[in-house]
């Protein structure tokens, strides 16, 4: 009764569905392209078996190239159907792997799209990145018999109360999943207590992500452009936070010192210039070449090159974690060597946030004034920093190896092993 009453929801709220697509394509227009994927209606096929990812969007699309590597390794006869739900998400799958994948819109979750779905890429394997739980899509996979997999799982505190106070709907969803394979014991504990049979504790395959050579050295240029200026990036900034980066800025008072500003969302590109324009700074945009002697802030209005922004800078602060949105990856700057600051908010990135911090890769700011010293204090010590920088490189090498326990799950569901 649960899963019949959310999918006569979710029917009923189709004209509300396409309402938030037209709302959201006034910034991104792409978001009207590809529209009868989100319904179940796809074009041509191709041949071969199909092995099915879904990564939601961009964090999830580039966490997941080590393990699809594996996959096209280990079952190179099958072909990856990788699908998502965000232009930007696709945009970033197309550009790292090209023709190498096959790129989709997962349908929304209600019961004949996701028939649909199932009918027309009739997937061998589905794996699912991090916490995508949708009733209905696991369980027409489960009438269909077709194993799914929820890789690299995380489920925070605050998410898992959320499933807890559905437990009609989520349990049936969670008992769907054939396997998961989760990035800690307290991420697997939350699980299980859901109800997900088979969980087994694999890490977390962002650590097994290497940073493309192109954008270091891409980043080594900038660097050398640049000279010896010192550089703090603020990356992956959220709505909100730009305001208290630049209050943060204010306070560093390094001589010769660079902001990179380089904001999560493209389609705020253009409001944290007029942001920065308004506070009368002078800045420049990454689309417009690399910043002069003379410029303050240099606005990273780019895509895919968050590894050379990473590559260039002295110290980073990893956004989403200065107001209560739980933080972005700060996985991805320690691969680059990259000494990391973070806010207090942490909670999608939990584990790993402490786990930087103790092995002295990373340091936790209260507040914008706070994070303000600390970068003045930093970038001003530089022993400090070049040992922060060390404790980054070992930080990441000492949790490798995700991807390869994953694909040994995978293949044990694919052998019906137990």
């Amino acid at each position: 009764m649960a899963r019949a009453l959310y999918s006569l929801i979710l029917v009923l709220a189709t004209p509300l569905i396409l309402l938030r697509l037209l709302w959201r394509a006034r910034r991104q227009p792409d978001y009207l392209k590809h529209l009868g994927e989100r319904w179940g209606y796809y074009g041509p096929r191709g041949d071969g078996p199909i092995i099915w990812v879904h990564a939601v969007s961009v964090g999830e699309t580039r966490a997941a190239q080590p393990l699809i590597a594996a996959l096209r390794e280990a079952w190179p006869d099958h072909r990856i159907l990788l699908t998502g739900m965000t232009p930007t998400g696709r945009e970033t799958a197309q550009a790292v792997y090209g023709n190498d994948v096959t790129c989709a819109y997962l349908p929304y979750d209600q019961t004949v799209a996701v028939d649909r779905f199932f009918r027309h890429f009739s997937p061998v394997l589905g794996v699912l990145m991090e916490t995508e739980i949708w009733p209905n899509l696991l369980a027409a996979a489960q009438r269909r018999r077709v194993p799914v997999v929820l890789a690299n799982a995380r489920l925070s505190v605050r998410s898992a109360r959320g499933y807890g106070r559905l437990p009609a709907l989520a349990h049936p969803a969670f008992a769907a999943l054939s396997a998961v394979a989760a990035q800690t014991p307290a991420d697997a504990g939350r699980i299980e207590a859901l109800g997900a049979a088979r969980v087994s504790v694999c890490g977390n395959i962002k650590f097994d992500v290497v940073p493309a050579a192109e954008k270091m050295a891409l980043g080594a240029q900038w660097r050398t452009a640049i000279g010896q200026r010192p550089v703090w990036l603020a990356a992956s900034t959220r709505e909100g936070e730009d305001a208290l980066i630049l209050q943060a800025w204010q306070r560093v008072g390094v001589a010769d010192a660079l902001l990179v500003l380089v904001p999560r969302h493209p389609q705020r590109f253009a409001e944290v210039a007029e942001m920065l324009r308004a506070a009368g700074l002078d800045f420049r945009r990454r689309s417009d070449g690399l910043p002069n002697p003379k410029t303050g802030v240099w606005l990273g209005d780019s895509m895919g090159e968050m590894a050379a922004y990473y590559a260039l800078a002295d110290l980073a602060f990893v956004g989403g974690s200065l107001l209560p949105l739980g933080g972005q990856n700060l996985i991805e700057a320690a691969a680059c060597g990259c000494p990391v600051l973070v806010g207090p908010h942490t909670f999608n990135f939990l584990k790993a946030t402490e786990d930087a911090i103790a092995a002295g890769a990373a340091l936790r700011v209260e507040d914008a004034a706070a994070l303000g010293d600390c970068v003045r204090q930093l970038l001003s010590d530089a022993p400090r920093l070049a040992a922060m920088r060390e404790a980054t490189h070992a930080f990441a090498g000492a949790h490798r190896g995700a991807t390869s326990r994953t694909v040994a799950l995978i293949r044990s569901v694919l052998n019906g092993g137990a």
